[in-house]
């Protein structure tokens, strides 16, 4: 679970808004634009609602195995259950 999180801080460090450090709370984090299109690829609605933790978790670990360029067994279990 560590990892993932490690993984995530890294991924919105990636996505990070291009002025994140001229709006408050100053943050390097995504912008709400794209925050919203990825959820509404991802489940059909924009709503944080249908986000689920072990789908985020799911998306760390493929993002780190893709980082690493190692073979990633994009665990089938992690994505389809």
């Amino acid at each position: 679970m560590i990892s993932e999180i490690f993984e995530l801080l890294r991924i919105c460090w990636t996505f990070r808004h291009r002025s994140w450090y001229r709006r408050f709370p100053f943050l390097p984090l995504p912008s709400k634009r794209y925050l919203q299109w990825r959820i509404e690829t991802a489940y059909g609605s924009r709503s944080l609602r249908n986000l689920r933790w072990h789908d985020v978790a799911a998306y760390a670990r493929w993002h780190r195995a893709m980082r690493l360029n190692q073979s990633s067994p994009v665990v089938k279990n992690d994505i389809w259950d």
